[in-house]
């Protein structure tokens, strides 16, 4: 029996070569659809009556653009989302201070909840996920 990554490799494996053989057996269709594609977000940004300059001055900053947002939500959204995750804990289980059972047992939930939000712990109390530096 197959694990699942193997399954998922598979799939996706199988998944590019239909797509591939279908660009091999219908290169015209593909052609068509990639130009009508082109041809609507010129016409959604108003690219059409651009120079060819203008437009790679346009689709520079745009790319730029972009590719900031996806590198800030991919270092700062999962420790964002563990903060969000904490708060919702705090305001569904409160806090517990004053009863000392509840309040071992309310920690050590908190605790198990907050090391599965997070992962693995940091060494060094400026570095946690999404802090932006790269490890060593």
């Amino acid at each position: 029996m197959l694990d699942t990554t193997s399954t998922a490799t598979i799939i996706l494996l199988a998944a590019a070569t239909a797509l591939l053989l279908a660009a091999m057996l219908y290169p015209s269709t593909l052609l068509r659809w990639l130009q009508r594609k082109r041809y609507q977000y010129e016409v959604t940004f108003s690219l059409y009556m651009l120079t060819p300059t203008e437009k790679f001055i346009f689709n520079s900053f745009l790319f730029l653009f972009l590719s900031m947002i996806i590198i800030a939500a991919s270092l700062y959204l999962p420790e964002h989302v563990a903060g969000i995750a904490n708060r919702a804990f705090y305001y569904w289980a409160g806090d517990d201070s004053g009863d000392v059972a509840a309040s071992s047992s309310s920690k050590a939930l908190r605790s198990a909840v907050t090391s599965m939000m997070r992962g693995p712990p940091a060494q060094d109390p400026l570095r946690g996920q999404g802090g932006g530096f790269m490890e060593p």
